[in-house]
């Protein structure tokens, strides 16, 4: 495939029907005349805007919220009614974890050398250099403490309220899901080994209540389980709840089913894992409403892991892209893969683009229903619309490639939503909000 004329984008029965430069953003969420757009790691310490939709040819930026602290991001957004949380997470660095293995990794060489060990010794344990460990002391005796989720009355659109900040533990809130009762927080914990779920009464939204978690089997060090994984490859990315039932991407650990009927004693009642032989780790894992073709059907999308340079991205040739999975649900004890749904790399001019990623990342959450289209932000290959209606065969129905955001090698589209009216809104990494329109035909 052909990169396209500059300021053109490849598309099939997907128009384009307006764009802002809006920074770059991690999730775009859609409810009523209003589109929330939590924001990536920026310059700017920007954290959320809030935009009118009401004319879609015509998107107007209504109000921007920063973050207000310049270690975090808040990336994530969900409204329901006039309530907005937001989540509240560390800033990646370059030293990531380094400093909570510091006093171990001291206790241990000072065991092994007799003494206290050297900046450089420390350095090629850590595996960062030398001049990185003055960074990294600092790190240890100042952690991070504004990991959490931020609570927003925004019944002004145009003047959101905070109207609290519940802190959690650790690097914070990665993602969610919420309603009018609850919210379900993926974070850390302290005792555990990565993110876990928990689940917070929000009838109150000024004292976010705890009322309980759920775990992967390892997770829980402190209550004397042993992860049988390495780091933290295990744990949650975010649940998702339908009814009765939250559905679970556990990144390398695969997909759970969890029973939410009492949602102070979540249990698992189903689980699937691929991991090996798929290498990209399970994002979002969603049931659908309706039955098809007689069976109950779950869809999992995975996150492609990025690629820092093109010798990178050449080792990776031959590897499996992060694609989109079908499962059939019917019988939760016996969960069982129908189909799986990948895209080329001819079928994107930037799919071996480095540094960035090609494969997929997020559909639209909370499928309402009503027909078989899942709707897809695919990295480098832009927005990806995918018919169902045979789960053993999904199919492309139509896609958009924007073109790559000023500076940038590709375009990398993050996230993605749909309102009432069939608009679909997608959302790029560096810069970029969008407005489309799917031809059905």
């Amino acid at each position: 495939m052909n990169a396209p004329a500059p300021g053109h984008a490849l598309a099939m029965n997907v128009a384009p029907v307006s764009h802002l430069d809006l920074p770059g953003a991690g999730q775009v969420y859609v409810a009523g005349n209003y589109a929330y757009v939590g924001h990536i790691t920026n310059k700017e310490g920007l954290g959320t805007s809030i935009l009118d939709v009401s004319d879609p040819r015509k998107p107007r930026l209504v109000s921007q919220i920063p973050v207000g602290d310049p270690d975090s991001h808040s990336h994530k957004a969900r409204v329901v009614g006039d309530v907005m949380i937001v989540n509240m997470e560390q800033n990646m660095t370059a030293i990531g974890r380094k400093a909570d293995e510091l006093p171990k990794l001291r206790t241990a060489l000072r065991a092994e050398l007799g003494r206290d060990a050297t900046h450089a010794e420390l350095a090629a344990k850590l595996g960062v250099k030398e001049s990185d460990i003055p960074a990294v002391e600092a790190a240890e005796k100042k952690p991070y403490a504004q990991g959490g989720f931020k609570v927003y009355d925004v019944s002004d659109r145009a003047k959101p309220k905070l109207i609290t900040h519940h802190r959690t533990h650790g690097r914070g809130v990665h993602r969610f899901d919420m309603d009018a009762d609850y919210a379900y927080i993926s974070t850390e914990m302290p005792g555990y080994v990565g993110n876990i779920l928990v689940n917070y009464d929000i009838r109150n939204p000024a004292k976010p209540e705890e009322v309980s978690r759920w775990w992967l089997p390892g997770q829980h060090v402190a209550g004397g389980e042993k992860p049988t994984w390495p780091g933290r490859q295990h744990r949650l990315h975010h649940a998702l709840r339908m009814g009765d039932r939250m559905w679970a991407g556990c990144w390398h650990g695969g997909v759970r089913v969890i029973d939410a009927t009492d949602i102070r004693k979540p249990r698992t009642i189903g689980e699937y894992n691929y991991h090996p032989p798929f290498p990209e780790p399970s994002h979002t894992f969603m049931g659908l409403k309706q039955r098809i073709g007689g069976r109950q059907i779950a869809i999992a999308i995975d996150e492609e892991d990025h690629a820092h340079s093109a010798e990178e991205m050449a080792k990776r040739r031959g590897r499996p892209h992060a694609g989109l999975w079908v499962f059939d649900v019917t019988e939760l004890p016996q969960i069982q893969p129908l189909a799986i749904y990948e895209v080329s790399e001819l079928d994107s001019p930037w799919s071996r683009a480095a540094p960035g990623r090609f494969g997929a990342h997020q559909f639209q959450e909370h499928w309402k229903g009503g027909d078989t289209l899942v709707y897809c932000a695919w990295f480098a290959g832009g927005l990806r619309i995918v018919d169902i209606a045979d789960p053993l065969a999904p199919r492309e129905a139509g896609y958009y490639i924007p073109q790559p955001a000023p500076g940038k090698v590709a375009p990398q589209t993050n996230d993605v939503d749909v309102d009432e009216r069939g608009l679909i809104y997608i959302v790029d990494r560096y810069t970029g909000f969008d407005i489309l329109e799917f031809d059905r035909k």
